[in-house]
């Protein structure tokens, strides 16, 4: 049987004809040894010399090693290998992030990274709304979104719901959201809630505000669309999608059905089980740009190491840039900073970010202030006006009880 390599280092290809991944690996085996096991596991090959490759067939459907560094792998998959028509995402991970991660000669293996070329990202809708989007909606050209997760996470009525919405409201905060445990339990039934907190949105917008709720509708991927059309039917201003556990096909379904004509939140529950490990599993990173190309108009990315979620403020950062990148030709994503988060913490997450572009989200350090949700909406409302104006927190506060009183709760975690 004739002999094929993997390696290709230090070739130029074609970005418009590859699809680039970069891998951290950990393993004893020679650097080189282990990536080639990497290409011929996720295309033409398999742990040993195979009688049916064919040399024609090695050339166009072979996955390239072009780069090594260290423990960081580039490969190098031909378009050819995807099928877009049929495939889409989860053929798309099959690949990228299939079969790799069970390889016993490899200790760890993590996907860090994935650059994808145009001729694949055509066939993806992008963002309806994006950024611009929803800063029109709201009507709130610059400074960042200040939002809530209604709590607790369950167990709320739809009426104590939407009067936990309306009180954020009227504490200043531009949006809200279900947690990501709450779609259609029988203590706050979807349709009941949605029109309940509706009717909320639609009394701030009379009396002045502007507001967006996201409704969860995570569900079964053959009843999304169904879901979607009644929760905007009931009202939703917005709907949320739980990416990892619906699919990506999800948030592509509803992005690319005309009858869906709300902006779509995309939460990152379950990620933790696949990003936590930095030297094994799948980055944020190339998450965050699937998220965006299947049509996610705000996307959750992290709290840059300042929340109460693990997180890496670098990696955090790269999935923020992600989702500002204009060379991929979508519009841009709201990136959705989330997860024990408290005023304190606000300045430093938007300095961390790098731009006003970025909604910043409490729950408990809304719900948890002594005052209540509407003093507790006015503390994360005041934190982004004095971050958004250059005055330090300690100052601002000095003015406005409701930031002061939680800097003292919480301190500047």
């Amino acid at each position: 049987m004739e002999e094929f390599s993997y390696l290709h280092l230090g070739e130029k290809v074609d970005p418009d004809k590859y699809l680039i991944c970069t891998y951290r690996i950990t393993t004893d085996l020679p650097m080189k040894k282990a990536a080639e096991s990497l290409a011929a596991e996720q295309t033409t090959g398999t742990w040993t010399g195979i009688s049916t490759l064919e040399r024609k067939t090695f050339e166009k459907y072979g996955g390239r090693v072009i780069g090594i560094d260290g423990n960081v792998v580039t490969l190098a998959y031909p378009v050819a290998d995807f099928s877009m028509d049929v495939g889409a995402v989860p053929q798309i991970l099959s690949i990228i992030a299939g079969n790799l991660f069970g390889l016993h000669s490899i200790d760890k293996i993590r996907l860090e990274d994935a650059f994808f070329p145009k001729s694949i990202r055509k066939e993806f809708p992008g963002p309806r709304f994006g950024i611009a989007g929803l800063r029109k909606i709201l009507k709130r050209p610059e400074k960042p979104l200040v939002g809530t997760i209604v709590k607790p996470k369950i167990g709320l009525s739809p009426k104590d719901t939407a009067k936990y919405v309306y009180e954020s409201g009227k504490g200043g905060l531009t949006n809200s959201k279900d947690d990501e445990t709450l779609v259609n339990q029988k203590f706050c039934p979807l349709e009941d809630r949605t029109v309940a907190i509706a009717e909320s949105l639609d009394k701030l917008k009379s009396e002045g505000h502007r507001m967006l709720h996201a409704i969860n509708i995570s569900t079964s991927g053959h009843k999304i669309i169904e879901v979607a059309e009644k929760a905007q039917a009931w009202g939703a201003k917005q709907i949320m999608v739980d990416v990892l556990t619906a699919g990506f096909a999800a948030i592509q379904a509803l992005a690319e059905d005309r009858s869906i004509k709300v902006p779509l939140h995309i939460h990152r529950t379950m990620h933790g089980a696949m990003t936590r490990d930095p030297l094994h599993g799948i980055a944020m990173l190339p998450i965050a740009k699937l998220c965006r190309m299947c049509g996610g108009d705000a996307v959750h990315v992290g709290t840059l190491g300042i929340g109460k979620m693990e997180g890496d403020p670098s990696g955090d950062r790269d999935n923020i840039d992600s989702c500002f990148d204009r060379s991929v030709g979508y519009k841009t994503v709201m990136p959705v900073c989330s997860g024990g988060v408290s005023p304190g913490m606000v300045d430093r997450i938007i300095e961390a970010a790098g731009s006003m572009d970025v909604q910043i989200q409490a729950g408990g350090g809304v719900a948890g202030h002594p005052g209540g949700v509407r003093k507790g909406a006015m503390g994360m409302s005041q934190a982004v006006d004095a971050a958004f104006l250059g005055i330090p927190l300690d100052e601002y506060a000095k003015t406005h009880p409701e930031l002061k009183i939680a800097l003292e709760l919480w301190g500047y975690r």
